[in-house]
């Protein structure tokens, strides 16, 4: 069990099953409050700089070495395009503006929704900054479509090039 104690009493959590159907939750046995643990969410963004879609190399697991989108968690409270946006200003030194979205992709045992917005270059040159290794500009017929780092990246870019 990844959390013990109630984060409202600091009572102990205990897993029960609250409707029939439903997963277990966890509920403190003195307050009874229920701690829902939802899906994060992943933000990331698509865009094309200099001819090409601009990818990033990861340097961090998952994904070490392979490449993907620029993108991360939505914090709390933030608004996903505005997290898109971030993501891709702290890994790319690139701003960005998102244009709209291209999917949103989600697959079972997999705790994080991956939002994908297009977006549009704003300033700034690309270069490798937080948790990445590279970033390149790829042409739409040379994507490193066997290095990619996730089934969302694959899919997201699938998408991406059909509403092109």
């Amino acid at each position: 069990m990844e959390y013990r104690f109630c984060p409202r009493c600091a009572g102990c959590l205990d897993t029960r099953t609250l409707k029939e159907g439903e997963p277990e939750r966890l509920v403190c046995d003195d307050c009874g409050f229920v701690f829902y643990l939802g899906p994060k969410l992943v933000a990331g963004a698509l865009f094309e700089l200099d001819g090409g879609i601009v990818l990033i190399q990861r340097s961090i697991e998952p994904g070490y070495g392979k490449w993907t989108f620029p993108g991360g968690f939505v914090e709390r409270g933030e608004v996903a395009e505005v997290a898109a946006e971030r993501e891709a200003l702290e890994e790319t030194g690139v701003k960005i503006e998102v244009t709209g979205i291209v999917g949103l992709y989600s697959y079972e045992g997999q705790v994080p929704a991956i939002a994908v917005f297009a977006a549009r270059a704003v300033r700034g040159e690309p270069v490798p900054l937080d948790e990445t290794m590279d970033v390149k500009s790829f042409r739409k017929d040379r994507l490193p479509w066997p290095e990619m780092a996730f089934p969302s990246t694959e899919q997201a870019l699938k998408d991406y090039l059909r509403k092109a």
